[in-house]
């Protein structure tokens, strides 16, 4: 979580929300990615889903199987799809969405209508991430 902690930083740096996600196989990091979606204009420009294509072209296969994504913020639904589809193993994630767009409550449900079974982990580092979140959009609000 740490790694992914870096790449929302370097999101922080660059005026995007501080998102950041690391995809790891049997302890060995394969892709990070952080949030580029206002750089880039595209609203699917996600860390998650950055990492999991960055994963994917580096093992030659859509299927992430062993794989575990760390993330610093619950995922969102659309980020939750690609990882059951990439077949992730587990995702850990930091700071819990207080929007209520995260996954913890739309996994089991999405799960049972698939055929991968993904475990979802919160609260990694929460304090950290959740800090690095609260101080960027104090930042936005303070130069309203």
């Amino acid at each position: 979580m740490k790694l992914a902690l870096k790449q929302a930083q370097v999101s922080y740096k660059n005026d995007e929300v501080p998102i950041g996600a690391v995809v790891v196989r049997g302890g060995k990091v394969i892709a990070r990615a952080h949030n580029t979606r206002n750089r880039s204009k595209n609203a699917v420009e996600h860390a998650e889903l950055t990492a999991i294509s960055r994963a994917c072209k580096k093992t030659g296969d859509w299927r992430l199987v062993g794989c575990d994504l760390y993330v610093t913020l619950e995922p969102c639904v659309m980020c939750l799809g690609a990882c059951f589809n990439a077949r992730i193993s587990n995702v850990y994630f930091g700071a819990y969405d207080v929007s209520g767009n995260g996954c913890v409550q739309l996994c089991e449900s999405i799960g049972r209508t698939l055929n991968h079974e993904l475990f979802v982990h919160g609260g990694v580092l929460q304090q950290q991430c959740s800090d690095l979140l609260t101080q960027y959009f104090k930042s936005k609000r303070a130069n309203i």
